[in-house]
Order: structure tokens, then C-alpha cells, then sequence
């Protein structure tokens, strides 16, 4: 999943952008420019969003300092009337501009294509293997030599933890704690679903071979080697 930074200090605005795009990426919200900076020298992103007005260090700075280390795709949110200063922003690095109130699909589709066009590529991207089975972060899929199944984006994040980790148990309230960012609640069935439908895609694909395997007492593990 391609990694965004979201830097908006309008918090109404930041949360609208990542309830609808973070079905699609990884967003990581910054409220101002230093905290921007901060973030982005200690987490590696693959695109990133930037408000023209900010507190503290300002769009433009923000914009020097991240040129001076990296070429990750910029979009500039701009208000209506700051759009003269956008060509400013356009010859300083920025890759591209959006206004406010933004179109969400417009959006969404120049995320896309800068993502599409950069240079390194989508650096997040990762084919994690297990017996038959391939997970594909690029299409959210879980894919055999002959078929693909899609998954949602906690069946995604579910699998690719367990992938990541062939040989761990994970206790039930640790994984959804992983996977959901909140604490479990004791009774709490959601993880339970998730996990009995990707049971469901994963046997549709090779029935021949259980590869979420319940520990009796202890938790829950992948079942087989990475390949």
C-alpha cells in the first residue's frame, strides 16, 4: 500500500482526506510543517500532500527541505486565491496542484498518475509468498498460478502480517490491536469474521493446504514457509 503524508493544518480538512483515501494508502496526517518535517526525515513516504498555508514553517519551506533529500512526488493544496502562487511552488519542485474544495476522483486520479510517473516508483510495494499463494500490495489480492481472490483492506493487512511473520503466533487481541489500531474488547467478533473469510478466499484458491492456523490457547499463525 503506497505510503501518503497528509500535511493540512485545517483538521476537518486533513481527516476528510484520509477517510476517503485511506482505503487506498497508508496516510500518515502532519498538522503543520515542522511536524511535517519530523515526520518525513523519520518515516519513508511515497507521496505526499501539502497545504500552502501552514503554521509554523510554511508550504514553501516545507516543500525546500523535502527537495533537498528526496524527489517524492508533491501535491500542493492551494485555496482558490493562492493559485498565483502555485507557478511559484511548480518551479520550485512541487509536482502538481490541487484547490480547495477538491474533487475527490480528481484527486484521487492525480495521486495516481504522479505514483504511476516517479522515478523510484512505488517504493512500498512488496509479493510476499507462501506454498501457492502470492499477496500482491499493488492490487490487494491474494493470488495462485491460476486465480486471484480480492480482499478488503483488514483481510489485506491481517494476511500480510501473518506472511510477514510464517513461523509467530499472534494472539487474537494482539493482531487486531495490530491491524485496527485500538484496543480489543473482550467478546469483541469482528477479527473472528475477518478471518473466517479469508479462510474462504484463501481455500477457493488451494484447498489443499490450511494456511491461517488456530493454536489452541495460544493464538493464531501462518501455517507454512515463505517461498
Amino acid at each position: 500500500m503506497p505510503k501518503l503524508l497528509v500535511v493540512e493544518d485545517n483538521n476537518d480538512i486533513n481527516n476528510l482526506l484520509k477517510s476517503f483515501l485511506q482505503e487506498e494508502y497508508e496516510v500518515t496526517q502532519a498538522y503543520s510543517g515542522t511536524e511535517a518535517l519530523s515526520l518525513f526525515k523519520n518515516q519513508d513516504f511515497d507521496i505526499v500532500l501539502l497545504d500552502i498555508m501552514l503554521p509554523g514553517k510554511g508550504g514553501d519551506e516545507v516543500l525546500a527541505e523535502i527537495r533537498q533529500v528526496s524527489t517524492v512526488p508533491v501535491i500542493m493544496l492551494t485555496a482558490i486565491g493562492h493559485k498565483k502562487t502555485v507557478a511559484t511552488y511548480l518551479m520550485n519542485g512541487a509536482n502538481d496542484y490541487i484547490t480547495k474544495p477538491f474533487d475527490e476522483d480528481e484527486l484521487k486520479a492525480r495521486l495516481q498518475v504522479h505514483l504511476r510517473n516517479s522515478p523510484n516508483g512505488h517504493q512500498g510495494v512488496q509479493k510476499l509468498r507462501c506454498r501457492q499463494l502470492t499477496l500482491d500490495e499493488t492490487s490487494y489480492e491474494i493470488v495462485s498460478p491460476r486465480a486471484r481472490q480480492s480482499l478488503r483492506l483488514k483481510e489485506f493487512e491481517i494476511l500480510k502480517i501473518l506472511f510477514q511473520n510464517p513461523k509467530q503466533v499472534f494472539t487474537k487481541e494482539k493482531l487486531y490491536e495490530l491491524v485496527w489500531q485500538e484496543p480489543y474488547l473482550p467478546g469483541d467478533n469482528t477479527l473472528n469474521t475477518h478471518l473466517s473469510n479469508l479462510r474462504k478466499k484463501i481455500k477457493a484458491l488451494d484447498p489443499d493446504h490450511e494456511y491461517i492456523e488456530t493454536i489452541w490457547g495460544l493464538g493464531i499463525r501462518l501455517n507454512g514457509e515463505k517461498e
